[in-house]
């Protein structure tokens, strides 16, 4: 019998920290596990800065859910929205790091997938190219440029030059980039040339729809009637990063124009923008109906949704952000908890064609309509709901995607294209 196929991930956040980036190599690399052996190579527990203990240890190495995770060192920021001269070391340091492990192991596995953003995680990905190892880059969104639409960084500061330069590299190199929505491969194409078209495959977000499900579906009773832990409000919850490209400001601002003077929007989750948000929320005397339940282990996700009556997806209106697809509106869905999104493109594009809830623009008035239209009628929202989770069931169960992209890597480790750069081949798999 054949010996199973090494893989090894390279991904800057891994559980136990939040957010759908660790979320999505967390499930990919468990169910690709399943047919394979594979390592996960990240750095210290570090996100959100500050609520994790900074580690010394050179290498810690555990066994969870069938993957080995080697959480390699690097510098933890320790502040809430730490600034670049924080941010680089946390990203350099660990790339480095993860560049001497591939080196150094570098006949004990078949293949390399990195996980990017941050771009620095194309640093090891180089080095196993180099070294002759098939390399996959999954893309979950051009990172560059996105900084540039917050405003984090100038359009025409030298070190948007380079990382654009940089990430040119990384795709012209690796043997796959994986996106995880159609129009991310596009916008790729566009920016970095067409002849990347041949090495991109689409490999969307999921959601683990036995986890995230209905509680009638979990073997945990009837679903609640949506309501708060005093049995009286309904819940708008809001899962993920507390961050720059979710407009969370508006959506907290709603909840002052809603017509439902009961509802409570409960915010689970953490971020750089949680100290600005909480603010806000006391200027503008809204502490009965905004909540900040703060991070929460994964497996308490479900219920927090499922006592929910809406969920939010909010992502910026940007051109930059068309191709965003955030996590959380799968996980919605597949509790049968229908949903209210903002921006444009993908996002949109999904709550249409899912038939689980309505688009609202980026204004807290529009965004309160949406609200009170949902929370207004149960049937609405129950039959919005059905319809959400037969469409992600059928289209984005994590376990279906993960083999999708176990395939890809089996393909690319027996493939003649698997070889030195250069190698652009247009063979398919």
């Amino acid at each position: 019998m054949a010996e199973p196929n090494s893989y090894v991930f390279v991904s800057q956040r891994y559980p136990p920290e939040k957010g759908g980036n660790a979320s999505r190599i967390r499930d990919l690399a468990v169910n690709v596990a399943d047919g394979a052996s594979v390592t996960v190579l990240a750095p210290p527990t570090s996100y959100p800065p500050g609520n994790f203990e900074r580690s010394w240890e050179r290498s810690e190495t555990e066994r969870v859910d069938g993957v080995v995770v080697r959480r390699l060192w690097s510098w933890q920021p320790q502040v809430e929205n730490p600034g670049l001269a924080r941010r680089l070391p946390y990203y350099l340091l660990f790339a480095l790091h993860a560049t001497l492990w591939l080196v150094w192991n570098h006949r004990s596995y078949d293949a390399v997938l990195t996980s990017t953003p941050p771009i620095t995680t194309g640093i090891p990905g180089l080095a196993a190219a180099l070294l002759g190892t098939p390399w996959v880059v999954d893309v979950r969104d051009l990172w560059i440029d996105n900084s540039v639409a917050l405003g984090y960084v100038d359009a025409d500061s030298p070190l948007v030059g380079a990382s654009r330069w940089f990430q040119g590299l990384v795709l012209r190199t690796a043997d796959r980039i994986t996106v995880t929505t159609e129009s991310l491969g596009t916008a790729i194409t566009e920016k970095y040339g067409d002849q990347l078209a041949d090495r991109i495959r689409h490999v969307p977000n999921g959601v683990d729809t036995e986890m995230f499900a209905p509680r009638a579906e979990r073997g945990e009773g009837a679903q609640s009637e949506s309501k708060s832990d005093d049995g009286a409000r309904p819940v708008i919850v809001y899962t993920g990063n507390l961050g720059s490209a979710q407009p969370l400001e508006p959506c907290i601002r709603a909840m002052d124009e809603l017509s439902n003077d009961d509802a409570v929007l409960r915010l689970v989750g953490d971020g750089d923008e949680r100290s600005r948000l909480e603010a806000l929320t006391e200027r503008l005397g809204l502490e009965d109906r905004v909540e900040f339940v703060g991070l929460v282990d994964r497996e308490a996700v479900p219920a927090h949704i499922n006592d929910a009556a809406v969920g939010l997806a909010p992502i910026k209106d940007a051109a930059e952000l068309a191709y965003a697809m955030p996590t959380k509106s799968y996980e919605y869905l597949a509790c049968a908890v229908p949903v209210v999104v903002t921006g444009r493109g993908e996002v949109r594009r999904f709550v249409d064609d899912s038939g689980g809830g309505r688009h609202a623009e980026v204004d807290p008035a529009a965004i309160a309509e949406a609200l009170d239209a949902m929370l207004d009628s149960p049937e609405r929202r129950k039959r919005l709901g059905a319809a959400g989770r037969e469409h992600v069931v059928e289209q984005y169960d994590r376990a279906g995607i993960a083999d999708r992209l176990e395939d890809l890597l089996s393909r690319l480790v027996g493939s003649d294209d698997a070889a030195p750069p250069p190698k652009h081949s247009t063979v398919q798999s």
